[in-house]
């Protein structure tokens, strides 16, 4: 049977040469635009990120965790980050590389599964930045122990977080179809309703698992806010699908 990540590869690859928003690599004016301190940057689908969340950047060790797609590597890199990407889908590696040889700058680009152990040493980043991504992992806690051992003392780690409510509607957003936890693997109905609507395997995580999961590996939760999707009738009902946190090793 194959791996459940390798669907998903297939599927956001797929989705990108659709046009996907996430797959899609900065241009050359927004990288200088970067370069000269005016940028913004996504861990959800639309509010950008507070910039103090940041902390300086100069010279620190960053790790774009599932985030490829040539969009936020580039813009760390030119406010002078060391860069470093691991991502499954081999088309967003390949986004970023093409953003790094086009700019100039370094970048270590990595295929790898965040569902198994993380291929680095103890307390080697000074960031990790980890947009909406967990959604396609089954369990969500082994990977913050993950982000905390390699996490420097005092690292940050921003996550983009999914609150369940997409998981629950059907297309449309009017009724509430399924139950918790959404999760492919154990029940073939959702597979099924995944793959006839080319969704790839998605899984949902409670805020047990996502707050308590950083908690629980040590962190210390020092910000939060909700977002919407940006679009459809849960948007314009002003209800938070997502949520993004701001957390420390200390």
């Amino acid at each position: 049977m194959e791996k459940y990540q390798d669907l998903n590869e297939k599927a956001i690859t797929g989705w990108i040469k659709e046009g996907w928003e996430w797959g899609q690599p900065i241009d050359h004016a927004t990288f200088l635009r970067a370069k000269a301190g005016d940028f913004q940057m996504l861990l959800t689908p639309t509010k950008a990120v507070p910039k103090d969340w940041f902390g300086p950047l100069q010279g620190k060790e960053v790790l774009g965790l599932a985030s490829g797609g040539g969009q936020q590597m580039p813009i760390f890199a030119a406010l002078g980050a060391k860069v470093t990407l691991l991502d499954y889908t081999q088309a967003q590696l390949d986004s970023d590389c093409l953003v790094s040889k086009r700019e100039g700058f370094p970048l270590k680009a990595i295929k790898a599964d965040m569902s198994q152990p993380l291929p680095f040493p103890n307390d080697c980043f000074d960031l990790i930045f980890f947009p909406v991504s967990n959604v396609y992992i089954e369990e969500a806690k082994p990977l913050f122990k993950e982000c905390y051992r390699i996490l420097k003392r005092g690292g940050r780690l921003l996550s983009g977080l999914d609150n369940g409510v997409n998981f629950i509607t059907n297309e449309d957003e009017k009724e509430i179809v399924n139950s918790f936890p959404f999760n492919p693997l154990k029940n073939p109905q959702q597979m099924a309703e995944l793959a006839k609507n080319d969704d790839g395997v998605e899984f949902s995580h409670t805020l047990d698992e996502q707050i308590g999961g950083q908690l629980e590996a040590g962190f210390h939760l020092q910000a939060l806010y909700e977002d919407t999707n940006g679009s459809g009738r849960l948007h314009e009902l002003h209800i938070p699908t997502f949520f993004a946190t701001l957390a420390f090793k200390d």
